[in-house]
């Protein structure tokens, strides 16, 4: 561990309201510069200067290190000298006036409605299945992160609204509606499968989706039944749980979303972070004026 880390945890999570992800991260960021610094530069957080940051911002890129990642431990730091700026235990911040590289974003990866469909229609009627199913079609309808379907309570569901609620990681609640398939997945699932895969004695557990252990399902576990059901859809080798988030996205821009709307629902601080799934159906448009128009 490093100076300051117990504040700097209790910073993020209560003052930043940052997910247990996210402050996981960045305390690894801040402990991978203290090495660097104490390896290199013969010096402590604290003490570091603006060049000593430079130098490791430089160091990473020079090991091929993606724009991405440089971003995000850049973002790091800065939080972590704004905490010892705010608690005035350093008089100036030596990440001041450092740039974050410009990242040249990917095109999202997402199905096609054809395969979303195909995904779904997999899961059976055993136990398992229902609860595969509502946790598919949950996803596919709300566009929700992987941690907040892991992380989500039975009481975040409104079954009779049909909308389920969500804390971001920015900390800020959102309600998301769901639609009919999603809805009636969801009520079988509640009202048997998940009932059944709660052991005896254990109905205090709060979590919405559990393992056959009556235990919080796992990003593993989330994970491995995404994959089993992909492979058996044939779309194994292109899919995550952030592809059907993007399907999400996308299929809402192409059937008249608007991207204000778009954003509230996905959770995005930055606008800027739903602007890309524009860039697909402007592609798709294009593609299409190109086939049709006889002067294309």
């Amino acid at each position: 561990m490093y100076e300051h880390s117990n504040g700097f945890l209790e910073y993020l999570d209560k003052q930043r309201n940052m997910s247990p992800n996210t402050v996981a991260a960045y305390n690894r960021d801040v402990f991978e510069f203290s090495k660097f610094l104490s390896e290199k530069m013969g010096a402590d957080l604290k003490g570091a200067s603006n060049t000593d940051v430079v130098a490791y911002l430089f160091k990473l890129k020079s090991n091929g290190k993606a724009a991405a990642t440089v971003n995000r431990k850049t973002a790091s730091l800065r939080t972590f000298y704004s905490y010892l700026m705010e608690c005035s235990l350093i008089s100036e911040n030596p990440t001041a006036n450092i740039k974050s590289p410009k990242i040249t974003r990917k095109e999202p990866e997402y199905l096609t409605i054809e395969e979303v469909e195909k995904l779904l229609a997999l899961p059976d009627d055993s136990i398992k299945g229902v609860r595969d199913r509502a946790i598919l079609e949950l996803l596919y309808a709300t566009g929700i992160r992987v941690s907040e379907v892991i992380e989500a309570n039975i009481d975040d569901v409104n079954l009779r609204m049909g909308f389920i609620t969500c804390t971001g990681e920015f900390g800020k609640a959102r309600i998301i509606p769901m639609g009919r398939h999603a809805r009636a997945a969801m009520e079988e699932y509640i009202f048997d499968a998940r009932a059944k895969l709660m052991k005896s004695g254990e109905n205090e557990n709060q979590a919405l989706f559990v393992n056959y252990m009556g235990d919080r399902i796992t990003r593993q576990g989330l994970w491995k039944l995404l994959k089993e059901y992909a492979k058996q859809a044939g779309i194994e080798n292109k899919i995550t749980p952030q592809t059907l988030r993007n399907s999400f996205a996308v299929h809402m821009i192409q059937n008249g979303a608007d991207l204000k709307s778009l954003q509230e629902l996905m959770g995005h601080e930055d606008i800027s972070a739903t602007q890309i799934y524009l860039s697909v159906t402007k592609n798709r448009i294009k593609d299409v004026y190109d086939k049709a128009h006889p002067r294309a």
